[in-house]
């Protein structure tokens, strides 16, 4: 345990004696700056709609079968067989539209995701760019849930940043 906490000390030693420099960004200000974040926001709200008439219709479709079956229901002169199967119809209709809004979500989540890596790494090499340009040893995004203390020494870089991007 002494020789793992000694080890550590010998390591930190020569990084507490060259000066260090970091710095803070804020991303999702960058992020909803870049042209490209928009576009990619209007995109997936657009395909989201689509889903969503898509879903409708096929609720729509659902809740038709549902009041025909009602309506069977309710006629005594129905034979069993005839409400058995709407039941069944009723039940396929139903895992249906659970898969599709499942596939619809899947589809979603992925087209964000293919949009936003284009975006991510523009932004990561800004900030790369900014942090070797700025001689800095690191750059934290500037959450609050991360940040716990900022002294003198930390410069927010997300104006260079910006910069960089051309925003």
């Amino acid at each position: 345990m002494f020789k793992k906490i000694l080890l550590a000390v010998v390591l930190a030693l020569p990084l507490s004696a060259v000066a260090q420099k970091f710095g803070v960004v804020d991303l999702e200000t960058i992020f909803q700056a870049m042209p490209e974040a928009t576009a990619m926001q209007n995109q997936v709200t657009e395909t989201s709609k689509k889903y969503e008439e898509e879903f409708a219709k096929l609720q729509e479709e659902f809740n038709k079968l549902y009041t025909e079956f009602q309506n069977i229901q309710n006629d005594a002169n129905t034979p069993e067989s005839i409400k058995e199967r709407r039941i069944q119809e009723i039940q396929e209709r139903s895992a249906k539209l659970d898969q599709f809004r499942n596939t619809a979500q899947q589809d979603l989540a992925r087209l964000h995701e293919t949009l936003m890596a284009p975006i991510t790494a523009k932004m990561t090499d800004a900030v790369k760019a900014v942090g070797a340009e700025g001689s800095f040893t690191f750059i934290f995004p500037n959450e609050p849930t991360l940040l716990l203390y900022s002294g003198a020494d930390v410069v927010d870089v997300t104006p260079l940043v910006r910069t960089k991007l051309g925003l």
